[in-house]
């Protein structure tokens, strides 16, 4: 693979900045930092269209005493088992649960999946966090 330099103007206040961000994210250099500003660019644009193989987590928090939630959350599971490759529970403490789904396929069928399980009643909070295959990427 060929790497190709190339120069960007930018003002020194949003350098600065840019800078400062990636000191705290612990990158190497601003190369590395643009190259995953890119690759992030890349990724959404994989989720907008709505055919494209990807993979994400589905991530859910709820009382597992809300009646009948844990059931609702269960046969949700079961209904969408070939989008779903694992699923990760957690007891937060004597009522809250943490659930970790992790979720390949096309990227609409995914979002679907996601508004289903985090709309359910009950649910606190959820949240889906996105990413690739890397099929795509170098």
């Amino acid at each position: 693979m060929a790497v190709i330099r190339f120069g960007v103007s930018l003002d020194k206040v949003l350098l600065d900045r840019f800078d400062g961000l990636i000191g705290k994210k612990g990158y190497s250099n601003r190369s590395e930092a643009i190259r995953d500003l890119i690759r992030d660019s890349l990724v959404m644009e994989e989720w907008e269209s709505a055919a494209s193989e990807t993979v994400g987590s589905i991530t859910i928090v709820y009382s597992h005493e809300t009646r009948e939630l844990t059931d609702t959350l269960t046969d949700l599971q079961h209904r969408y088992h070939k989008a779903i490759i694992s699923s990760m529970h957690i007891h937060l403490d004597e009522h809250n649960c943490l659930e970790v789904i992790v979720v390949k396929g096309k990227s609409g069928d995914i979002k679907a999946i996601a508004d289903r399980l985090i709309g359910t009643k009950g649910v606190k909070h959820g949240k889906l966090s996105v990413t690739t295959t890397g099929k795509r990427l170098k």
